[in-house]
């Protein structure tokens, strides 16, 4: 009897270590957010490129490179097939983070787009970026990435609406159409709009797209986020959906 209680409880233990992880990986990444050093990463940034090199050859897969909804994003394979992806995000990331780390993570893959999420860590309550600096490090990210000259394409998806930044969406509202409009101007910049999507009927964001801490998204949040990139893509990089 008590080797069986040992066992049991040593599972309950188990457990609950594997439910505590998710929050304890997550309260490292904003401990990191809250540096404006984009060397906190490098150990990220290693384990990325360990991960994903040579998967794809040049031309062939879209980057998806951005802050943690796009690492936590654990389905982005299969929700974006037969698109091929390679996942590059780092959680906490900040818009400058990415544009220091775009040579490594974007440029070295040659990819045959480039799908961007960034900036929701850059306005947060008690520290926020106005939007037209946020906007000038997004142009920076894009003359980083297309500096040998090619026009790959590139898309932004819109800062999201989350429960736990509310106060502060104006700011990120005021990012995102600058971020649209100048895309608008730019020959292959896409902006791709997914926030009204995670918005309730009180127009407030619905909780249901969000996990416990009300910043990520959760499973239903992701097949949201599916229903809208996943066609766009495919038609504009011009794949056939039912291709293996």
């Amino acid at each position: 009897m008590k080797w069986f209680l040992k066992i049991v409880g040593g599972l309950f233990l188990l457990a609950a270590l594997l439910l505590a992880w998710p929050a304890y990986q997550l309260a490292g990444e904003l401990s990191k957010m809250r540096s404006e050093d984009p060397l906190v990463w490098e150990d990220d940034i290693r384990a990325l490129e360990e991960a994903t090199a040579g998967r794809f050859s040049p031309g062939e897969a879209v980057v998806f490179v951005g802050s943690s909804s796009i690492r936590l994003w654990s389905t982005l394979e299969e929700d974006m097939a037969p698109i091929p992806v390679i996942q590059h995000g780092f959680g906490g990331a900040k818009l400058n983070d990415v544009v220091h780390y775009a040579g490594r993570l974007v440029n070295t893959r040659g990819p045959r787009a480039v799908v961007v999420f960034a900036g929701t860590n850059d306005i947060h309550p008690g520290a926020v970026k106005e939007p037209e600096v946020l906007l000038a490090s997004y142009q920076l990210f894009v003359q980083t990435v297309r500096e040998d000259g090619r026009d790959v394409p590139i898309y932004f998806i819109g800062i999201t609406p989350s429960p736990l930044r509310w106060e502060v969406w104006d700011v990120a509202a005021a990012t995102n159409e600058l971020i649209r409009e100048w895309s608008a101007t730019q020959a292959g910049l896409h902006y791709i709009e997914t926030g009204p999507a995670l918005l309730g009927p009180d127009g407030r964001p619905d909780k249901a797209y969000y996990i416990f801490d009300g910043l990520h998204l959760s499973e239903q949040g992701y097949a949201t986020w599916t229903s809208i990139i996943r066609p766009r893509l495919l038609e504009d990089l011009d794949i056939d959906p039912a291709s293996p």
